[in-house]
C-alpha cells in the first residue's frame, strides 16, 4: 500500500463501542491541507457534519478526527459541547487552532460522545502518529462493517491517491451511513477541490444503495498535502475517480448480510438525470432485492420498479438482459427461464435495461436482500 506523503495516522480503543477494537482516529498533516467535503442531504444532519461545514470556511486545516460507536447525531447542545472538548484538546496537543480540524462520526444515533473515554487517550492518540497507521485508522471508523476498505492509485507522475472509507448498512443513492476519506499529495487548491469532488461523488457514492436510507453523517472529505506538482490533470482526476469508484464497491460489497452485487445498467434514455431515475427506481426496489436474493427470475418486479419511478416510457421497447443474456424482449421472455436463474446464483450480476429512446444511460451499485440485514439491524443497538 502506497501512503500520500505527509500523512500521518493513528487510532486507539476508547471503548465507544462494545468491542475491543479501535474506534477514534485521527488523520493529520503537519503542513497546512487543501480539503473540502460532500455532506448527507438528510435535513437531519449529525454535529460532525455541522461542525465540518463550518469549519472548512478556514484558511487552515490540518486534519480530521473520526469515531465509530457513536454518530453524534440528535444530541443538541450537549452534543456540539463535547465534540468541540475533544476537539479543543487535539488541537491544543498539537499545537494547532481547533478550527482547524475536521471531524467524522458513525454509529448510533441520539447517544452523547462519552468524553469520559475519550480524552484520557488524547497523548495516545497523538504520541501513536504514524505514516503506517492507516489500516488502524480504517478499523477505527468501522461499525457492522466486516472488513476495512482501502484502496490507492498512483499517477505516472508519482502522485498517490489513498481512499479509506466505511459504510455496509444506511446505503441510499444520495451517499448512506457512509465516510470516505481520499488523500492524495498532489498540489490543488481548495476552489480545485470544490469543483472536483462533487463531480466524483455524484458519479461514485451517489450511484450505491443497499437499503435506501440515508444516513445523518454522510461525509466524503479530498485532503491533499500539496507536496508534488500536477502536470496531467486528466490523469490525475481519473485515478482519483478509480479510488472512489473502488471504495463504493467495496461499500456495496460488504452490503448488511447481502450475498450478491448487483449492477443496474440502464441505456438508451432521453437525459441523464431520468436514467438515473430509473436505475434508482430499480435498485431501490425491495421486491426486486428480494427476488435475486431468492434467484427467482420474476421480471414483472423490474417493471413495476421502473413504473413507479414516474418516467414516462413504452413498456413494450424495452428489453432486459441478464449478465449480457437477452431475456426480456416485447414484454416475452426469450431465454430460457432456467438459464437466467442459474445466473442470479452468482456473486456479481449486471442487468441491463434497455429503453431505446435516447442516448444517455446511468449505472447504480446495489445488493439483494436477506434475512441476515433484518437480524443485524434488528439487533443493532443491543
Amino acid at each position: 500500500m502506497l501512503i500520500p506523503e505527509g500523512f500521518l495516522f493513528s487510532a486507539v480503543c476508547c471503548r465507544i463501542k462494545k468491542e475491543n477494537e479501535p474506534d477514534l482516529g485521527l488523520i493529520f498533516s503537519p503542513q497546512k491541507l487543501s480539503a473540502w467535503g460532500v455532506f448527507t442531504t438528510n435535513m437531519v444532519k449529525a454535529v460532525p457534519v455541522l461542525i465540518s461545514k463550518t469549519h472548512l470556511k478556514e484558511k487552515e486545516i490540518y486534519g480530521l478526527v473520526a469515531n465509530s460507536g457513536v454518530a453524534n447525531a440528535c444530541t443538541g447542545e450537549e452534543g456540539f459541547k463535547r465534540a468541540q472538548i475533544i476537539l479543543k484538546e487535539i488541537a491544543k496537543r498539537l499545537n494547532i487552532p481547533y478550527k482547524s480540524l475536521l471531524a467524522a462520526s458513525t454509529g448510533i444515533i441520539g447517544k452523547q460522545l462519552p468524553i469520559e473515554k475519550i480524552l484520557p487517550l488524547i497523548d495516545t492518540l497523538i504520541g501513536t502518529l504514524s505514516p503506517h497507521n492507516y489500516f488502524q485508522f480504517a478499523k477505527a471508523i468501522m461499525t457492522t462493517d466486516t472488513f476495512p476498505k482501502i484502496t490507492f492509485r498512483k499517477t505516472e507522475e508519482g502522485i498517490v491517491i489513498l481512499g479509506i472509507a466505511k459504510g455496509a448498512g444506511m446505503i441510499a443513492p444520495n451517499m448512506a451511513t457512509m465516510l470516505a476519506f481520499i488523500l492524495t499529495d498532489a498540489r490543488v487548491t481548495k476552489e480545485y477541490l470544490k469543483r472536483f469532488l462533487p463531480k466524483i461523488v455524484e458519479e461514485t457514492f451517489n450511484c450505491i444503495s443497499i437499503d435506501g436510507d440515508t444516513s445523518t453523517n454522510d461525509s466524503v472529505y479530498i485532503l491533499s498535502t500539496n507536496l508534488k506538482e500536477v502536470k496531467d490533470w486528466k490523469g490525475f482526476e481519473k485515478k482519483c475517480l478509480e479510488v472512489a469508484k473502488e471504495l463504493a464497491y467495496l461499500i456495496v460489497k460488504d452490503g448488511e448480510g447481502s450475498s450478491k452485487v448487483i449492477k443496474i445498467r440502464v441505456r438508451g434514455v432521453r437525459t441523464k438525470k431520468t436514467a438515473k431515475i430509473l436505475a434508482n427506481s430499480v435498485a431501490n426496489s425491495l421486491l426486486v432485492k428480494t427476488a435475486f436474493y431468492g434467484e427467482d427470475p420474476n421480471w414483472g418486479r423490474i417493471f413495476s420498479a421502473l413504473g413507479k419511478s414516474g418516467v414516462k416510457f413504452d413498456p413494450e421497447k424495452i428489453e432486459i438482459y441478464l449478465n449480457g443474456i437477452p431475456w426480456i424482449i416485447n414484454l416475452k421472455v426469450v431465454k430460457n427461464e432456467n438459464k437466467i436463474k442459474e445466473e442470479m446464483k452468482k456473486y456479481e450480476i449486471e442487468l441491463l435495461i434497455k429503453l431505446k429512446e435516447g442516448k444517455f444511460g446511468c449505472e447504480v451499485l446495489t445488493t439483494d436482500l436477506t434475512e441476515e440485514y433484518i437480524r443485524i439491524n434488528a439487533h443493532y443497538r443491543t
